[in-house]
């Protein structure tokens, strides 16, 4: 039998601000909202079926396809793209139907790192958590993984083989006598623990990356290129004349990278599926029956988009983007050098404080992942039940508040190493930037300025080559502040014309009135730790003006600052009020503590 088998890897990084929880407007995706929104538009959705309301015949290719979503990507899914999402976990039940129970999925490691540059109890996480995420989405376990970049190494295929994976796919070069019938080898670990390793074919896999097959809407040159002609010769263990034609790309290749993309996989898969002397299927129905693998042996540290095997990932190796020479890679090597440096003064933080709160504070991050994607009641039910002594006995708020923040530490440690930080030519980048971002997010948490000042010296390098970097690194403690403000100061704002409104839900903060009228909790619902903020405002100019000041224990000011709504409060609470002056929406006669009328515009500062 020969199969085709179609792999889309689909990622994004993550690219909420990591102190409100919220995508800031990025304007090199425009006219949309923020990359995400645009390659959804561009990409997912047509993909999925859901290209537009005039669109409802439209086909959900992705039950005929093998796929990866990662989870910072389906993160964003779930809470901002519900239609895209649910089709997503449909397509994978329909597969799984029709392939006696081995659906099209794929996991991915919860991170898009580099695996073979971390250590060993970091990608036993990464999986862990992948795995975690996967089976709370699809109800099921998963078959196989895929690797961020394709990156491997010995250690990474036994921490895979370890924790279950059955399977996973590999770029040709990357495994020393590929199978020219593209049946799997198997990698035994040093546990004695084997798994399967597909490769795909990476002359056509490029020619649908980097050519032009996708430029034919019909969709031919792309069918033709996947159906050759029948190759010769049988393998070990498979019957007569068995063999895999596989592609494996970045998903985002079908509409986004090339604007006919979407329509030409369509058309593609009806001429494949039209065929009768091949099958349409996903790599864990063909290891499904086949039981007998030839032992195959990995070029270890490689990757599918580094010709140097991992280096793109820390040193200026010369792989870029664009044709242009880039302007220098030097900053990629002290970037990798900082954040080691970082994660292990976080790590042993993590250990030290850990251990005095939990059980086994490394398990309890490794279990993380059953709720890292969600906030709220799980993350504390989650943190409550792994902490020391008998809830019977009661537990402190203190302890319960900090043993959330050390693990959200440890999220963002292990997010800071996200690839696509390095994969560009520009440390101005914004992936560099967020990664930058993440890392101060980190630092904030652990609580203590000499982190900071190691990180920097680190990230200048010796020679100089990071210094541009670090204008990029915002103060963890002041971030954080801002972020509470300005949540505080959009729920003012928009009750000063709503004044029914008593709680908001905005980024990562649930807002509330609290008895003292002036002043509004802040409670962050991943960590549980809940701020109050002074709130005055005051009209200027027509658009009112509010100064949000926090407020440490004993009601001492802790910081102050005048936020103008449409330039610094977040940007739905901002859209509101735009529309609101827009339509003439007067100001709301509102009461002070002490029982005096005054306008919204005149509302006095506690």
């Amino acid at each position: 039998m020969r199969s085709i088998v179609i792999h889309c890897h689909f990622y994004q990084p993550p690219r909420e601000d990591p102190w409100l929880g919220l995508i800031e407007r990025e304007p090199s995706a425009a006219p949309d909202h923020d990359w995400n929104a645009r390659i959804a538009r561009q990409c997912y959705g047509p993909l999925a079926g859901i290209e537009s309301p005039s669109s409802s015949g439209a086909e959900n290719v992705l039950g005929s396809l093998s796929f990866d979503i990662g989870p910072t990507l389906f993160e964003w899914l779930e809470r901002e793209s519900p239609d895209v999402y649910a089709a997503i976990l449909a397509a994978d039940r329909r597969s799984a139907r029709r392939f006696g129970g081995h659906g099209n999925a794929m996991a991915m490691p919860y991170n898009h790192v580099i695996l073979p540059l971390a250590s060993r109890r970091d990608k036993v996480t990464e999986v862990r958590w992948g795995i975690a995420d996967f089976t709370r989405r699809f109800g099921r376990a998963p078959e196989g993984m895929w690797l961020p970049e394709t990156a491997v190494d010995e250690e990474t295929l036994d921490v895979l083989a370890v924790e279950g994976i059955r399977f996973t796919v590999l770029a040709p070069q990357q495994i020393e006598n590929a199978p020219a019938d593209g049946l799997p080898v198997s990698f035994t670990g040093s546990g004695g623990r084997s798994i399967a390793v597909f490769t795909y074919d990476g002359a056509a896999a490029a020619d649908v990356a980097f050519g032009q097959l996708l430029a034919d809407p019909t969709g031919e040159a792309l069918a033709t290129r996947l159906a050759p002609s029948r190759r010769s010769g049988a393998s070990t263990g498979a019957s007569i004349g068995d063999s895999v034609t596989a592609i494996a790309t970045d998903g985002e290749t079908y509409g986004h990278h090339h604007r006919t993309g979407a329509r030409a996989l369509a058309s593609a898969l009806s001429r494949l599926r039209s065929s009768h002397d091949l099958k349409l299927e996903n790599f864990a129905s063909i290891l499904a029956r086949t039981t007998t693998r030839r032992e195959g042996r990995i070029r270890s540290q490689t990757s599918w988009s580094c010709a140097h095997g991992i280096e793109r990932w820390r040193s200026g190796c010369g792989c870029q983007v664009g044709p242009a020479p880039p302007t220098g890679q030097q900053w990629r090597a002290p970037l990798r050098d900082a954040l080691n440096g970082l994660a292990a003064r976080l790590h042993a933080t993590f250990e030290r404080e850990g251990a005095a709160l939990f059980e086994d504070p490394w398990a309890a991050r490794d279990g993380y992942g059953t709720v890292v994607a969600q906030d709220g009641d799980a993350l504390r039910d989650y943190v409550r039940a792994r902490l020391r002594g008998s809830p019977a006995d009661g537990i402190d708020s203190g302890d319960l508040i900090r043993a959330r923040e050390l693990l959200e530490l440890e999220r963002s440690a292990l997010r800071m190493f996200t690839s696509c930080a390095w994969f560009f030519d520009e440390v101005t980048g914004i992936e560099t930037r967020l990664v930058l971002r993440i890392a101060a997010h980190a630092m904030g948490l652990a609580g203590t300025d000499a982190f900071r000042t190691e990180f920097l010296s680190r990230l200048r390098g010796g020679d100089e080559s990071g210094a541009a970097a670090i204008a990029f690194v915002p103060e963890g403690d002041t971030s954080y502040s801002n972020a509470v403000a300005r949540a505080a100061a959009g729920f003012a704002a928009v009750r000063g014309i709503t004044p029914q409104l008593q709680a908001s839900h905005i980024g990562l903060f649930d807002v509330s009135d609290t008895d003292d009228g002036d002043v509004v909790g802040v409670a962050n619902r991943r960590t549980g730790r809940v701020d109050h903020v002074a709130l005055a405002i005051r009209d200027a100019g027509g658009e009112p003006h509010v100064t949000a000041r926090l407020l440490a224990a004993g009601n001492a000011t802790a910081g102050n600052g005048a936020l103008s709504p449409l330039e610094s409060l977040p940007e739905r609470e901002a859209t509101f009020l735009r529309l609101a002056r827009e339509i003439g929406v007067p100001p709301i006669t509102v009461h002070g503590r002490g029982g005096d009328e005054t306008t919204a515009g005149e509302h006095r500062d506690s």
